[in-house]
C-alpha cells in the first residue's frame, strides 16, 4: 500500500505514537512518503527501518492509496491542497485537543490501521467551495474545505459586505465581516458566530455574519449550486480574504465570485464513527444530564 504522511508540528508527546505508527506500517511493508519539512523533524527523533520517500509538492505523490494527516483539524485543511482532485482518501489522526475532522484519536491508531488494511471503513465525501473570480487571487489553490471569510484588515471600524446569490441581491451585512461555509465548515468558524450545524451531504452553503451590527440579521442556508457574489467596502481601501488557512488582500468593491468546487475530498471514517456521534462527543452537542 502506498501511503503519504502529512504533518506540521512535532511534539515529544507524539513520539511514542509515531513510533507505533511506523512500526505498524513497516510490518505491513507499506511504501511510505512523508511531507519533507515534517520528515526533517521526525528523523531526529525516530529511527526508520526503511528510509521513506519525501514530498513537497502535490505532483510528487503519485499512485497513492491513502494519506494520513497527523495533527489536528488545521493539519487536515493544510493537507487538502496535496490531495486536490486525486480522489485519495484522507485519514486524520488527532494529536491535538479537539480533532473534529481528524476524528481518529492517537490511542485508536493501531485499530484504524488494521481497519484500513481490512478495508473496513467508510469514505465520507466532503464538498469544497472555490473562488472563480478574481482568478489570480490564490492561483490553482483557489478552494477551501471549511470556509471563505471576508473581514476588516487593519482597523476596528465596521465593514459592509454586499451579497448577491445567483445575481439576486440578498443583503448588505454590516459588522466585522462575513463567512461563507461549506457543511464541513459549519462546525468551525461559522458555528462560533451562531451558524447552524449542517450535515456533510446536505449540499448547502451557510452565509454567516461576523459580529453583525443589526439584530435582525441571522445566518442563512442556501443551495451549494448557487453562485455567490460579494463586494466589501469600509473606511479602509483593502480587506482580508481567507480560504481555510490561506490569506489574501482584497480591494474595496472588488468583485468576488464563489461557487461549489468541481471535486470533493474523501475523509476516512471508522465503522464505529459517524457525524452525529462526533458532534455529540467532540462538541458535547445535546449534552443533558437526563441522557
Amino acid at each position: 500500500m502506498n501511503i503519504a504522511i502529512f504533518g506540521k508540528q512535532l511534539s515529544d508527546t507524539h513520539i511514542p505514537y509515531l513510533e507505533q505508527l511506523f512500526d505498524e506500517l513497516n510490518k505491513r511493508r507499506a511504501k511510505i512518503c512523508i511531507f519533507k519539512p515534517y520528515f526533517e523533524e521526525l528523523q531526529t527523533q525516530i529511527k526508520f527501518a526503511v528510509k521513506p520517500g519525501v514530498f513537497t509538492r502535490p505532483d510528487e505523490i503519485k499512485n497513492l492509496d491513502i494519506l494520513f494527516s497527523i495533527g489536528g483539524d488545521g493539519t487536515i485543511l493544510d493537507a487538502v491542497p496535496y490531495v486536490q482532485d486525486k480522489n485519495v482518501p484522507m485519514m486524520g489522526i488527532n494529536m491535538g485537543r479537539l480533532g473534529f475532522l481528524s476524528s481518529i484519536s492517537k490511542d485508536e491508531m493501531k485499530e484504524a490501521i488494521d481497519n484500513i488494511y481490512k478495508k473496513d471503513y467508510r469514505l465520507e465525501q466532503r464538498a469544497l467551495i472555490r473562488i472563480s473570480k478574481p482568478k489570480e487571487l490564490f492561483g490553482s489553490l483557489n478552494f477551501a474545505l471549511n470556509d471563505v471569510t471576508l473581514y476588516r484588515d487593519k482597523n476596528t471600524s465596521l465593514v459592509a459586505v454586499h451579497v448577491y446569490v445567483d445575481d439576486l441581491f440578498l443583503n448588505t451585512y454590516w459588522g466585522d465581516g462575513l463567512i461563507i461555509a461549506t457543511p464541513t465548515g459549519s462546525t468551525a468558524y461559522s458555528l462560533s458566530v451562531g451558524g447552524p450545524i449542517v450535515t456533510p451531504g446536505s449540499e448547502n452553503f451557510v452565509i454567516a455574519p461576523i459580529a453583525s451590527h443589526n439584530l435582525t440579521v441571522r445566518p442563512i442556508v442556501i443551495p451549494d449550486k448557487s453562485r455567490i457574489k460579494l463586494k466589501i467596502e469600509g473606511r479602509e481601501k483593502t480587506f482580508q480574504l481567507t480560504m481555510d488557512s490561506r490569506v489574501a488582500t482584497i480591494r474595496e468593491m472588488e468583485e468576488i465570485v464563489l461557487e461549489k468546487c468541481d471535486f470533493k475530498i474523501n475523509l476516512v471514517q471508522m465503522p464505529d464513527h459517524n457525524f452525529f456521534s462526533t458532534i455529540r462527543e467532540k462538541l458535547l452537542w445535546g449534552r443533558d444530564i437526563r441522557n
